[in-house]
């Protein structure tokens, strides 16, 4: 399926992604689960891709938050610019080190609905339309939306399925 360009289709896939994700991760063993990938230096494990999304979650409501009151959200994060995205993807990847699988995936499941509510609460014009909310710049509510579910969930499929097949 391409990108969500539907409030339905954002919902729709967002769901089954998260749900394909954590299927997946429930398919492998628990030694599997926690193990490393070979070769990856970022994201090494279930763990920390887990985690990535979770934070990115967290930014995401942060940024809804203060935009919705006409503030001026700090994107992606404070200190950080879109072009620093491996400094505070390294950083998140930090700040989670010391959690375990099973810590960090009910922190995932809780902000994954946090962020499907703000999707239920909005119309598809919205969520689509482009420039509607000041802080979303020349973009849409929903692509932002896409981007820390969805998409972001694909990734994650893939770079686990990617990561335990050169393990094994």
């Amino acid at each position: 399926m391409s990108r969500p360009t539907t409030k339905s289709d954002l919902l729709n896939l967002s769901a089954a992604h998260a749900k394909t994700l954590l299927a997946l991760i429930d398919s492998y063993p628990r030694e599997i689960q926690d193990q490393d990938f070979q070769g990856v230096s970022l994201n090494r494990n279930m763990r920390d891709v887990l985690a990535h999304l979770h934070h990115w979650h967290l930014m995401m409501l942060e940024w809804y938050t203060v935009g919705m009151k006409d503030g001026k959200p700090d994107m992606p994060a404070k200190g950080y610019t879109w072009k620093d995205l491996p400094m505070l993807n390294k950083e998140i990847n930090e700040r989670y080190k010391l959690y375990s699988l099973a810590d960090v995936r009910p922190l995932f499941e809780k902000s994954h609905a946090d962020i499907m509510s703000i999707i239920e609460k909005h119309s598809n014009e919205e969520l689509y339309t482009k420039k509607k909310y000041p802080w979303t710049g020349s973009t849409s509510l929903g692509a932002y939306l896409v981007s820390c579910t969805s998409s972001h969930y694909a990734w994650a499929i893939k770079f686990i399925k990617k990561g335990v097949t050169k393990k094994t």
